[in-house]
């Protein structure tokens, strides 16, 4: 049964719009295939369908190629999305040395070569798309405060870059909150002072609604002392404990439900879905089973999309119109 008094949350699907290749193999370095790009007009009209705007972060690759411009252009046209900014380091001229696991991280880069690969993309998105992009992601996510500086000056006000609960042997993002905030520069994952750029995380959780607690347990079960245990399988098959992802590449509709309902719980106002554009050609990534493709995608988000419709008053948005909506709550 929907509640009698629904919360008001506002929903933003942001689609990492990007070439494919073989994840297991090496980064491609050239002759970069964007064939997945073709199947973004059925995936605009099925948003558009449930009165979703999506916000395309585009890479080099894509921003480059003619005809995936002008379908990105047609998806967005007269406000039903947003073009926004992503940087594959391997694909993102000038280019440099060949990209290992290291470089392919923007945060591992000299803070020269990243500024001379966000000058080429950005210029290269104003031109093809005829607009100036407010929000940015690394790709592979992580962020640093140099990264930022450098999105500011160049004219970005939104970054998207935290994945709330993950960590790497690069960066970590355990401590951030899941909803936006303005990061401190000397520690990304920290609420700061400055107000020049806003974070707009994804979103991750847990199927209970302290979010924290939960957090500390995973990352408890998750130490390498204990994994003869199995722990985190056992926990999730036994339901005690499950991390879940807005995301419909990770995560089954039934999961992303889990997730909303433990959001509903918190009091979230943002719902942050996300997904890999290469996600929607079939068997392409190394996130879909064989056969999974778009038709995989429509079907998790309809049902998620749904729910939260039933269970609370949503206000689609682009991530743009979520920073400018948080700007006003909070002045």
């Amino acid at each position: 049964m929907a509640p009698l008094h629904k919360p008001k949350v506002k929903f933003v699907i942001s689609v990492d719009t990007e070439e494919e290749w073989d994840w297991s193999g090496p980064f491609p370095q050239k002759d970069f295939s964007v064939d997945n790009v073709q199947q973004i007009p059925a995936f605009q009209n099925f948003c558009q369908g449930l009165g979703i705007k999506p916000s395309y972060f585009v890479d080099y690759a894509v921003a480059n190629d003619p005809n995936s411009v002008d379908l990105l252009n047609s998806a967005v046209a007269g406000g039903k999305g947003e073009i926004a900014a992503h940087l594959h380091p391997w694909c993102n001229p000038p280019y440099y040395a060949q990209t290992t696991e290291f470089e392919s991280h923007v945060i591992n880069l000299p803070i020269g070569q990243v500024e001379a690969k966000l000058k080429q993309l950005t210029d290269k998105l104003k031109t093809v798309f005829n607009t100036h992009p407010r929000a940015f992601r690394t790709g592979r996510w992580g962020i640093s405060g140099d990264v930022l500086k450098l999105l500011v000056k160049f004219g970005y006000d939104i970054d998207s870059s935290v994945y709330p609960y993950y960590r790497h042997k690069f960066f970590t993002c355990q401590g951030a909150p899941i909803y936006p905030y303005f990061p401190d520069f000397d520690n990304v994952v920290n609420t700061g002072e400055q107000r020049d750029i806003l974070q707009i995380p994804v979103s991750v959780g847990f199927n209970h609604a302290n979010f924290a607690l939960s957090n500390k347990i995973h990352n408890w079960i998750e130490t390498p002392a204990l994994q003869w245990l199995r722990p985190v399988g056992v926990a999730w098959h036994s339901r005690l404990l499950r991390k879940h992802y807005l995301c419909p590449e990770l995560s089954t509709a039934k999961d992303m439900i889990c997730l909303v309902k433990s959001m509903l719980k918190r009091n979230e106002k943002v719902f942050h879905m996300y997904l890999h554009s290469s996600s929607l050609l079939t068997s392409s990534t190394g996130f879909m089973r064989d056969g999974e493709g778009a038709h995989t995608i429509v079907e998790r988000i309809q049902p998620v999309f749904e729910y939260l419709q039933q269970n609370a008053d949503v206000e689609c948005m682009t991530i743009s119109q979520v920073a400018d909506w948080f700007k006003q709550e909070q002045a």
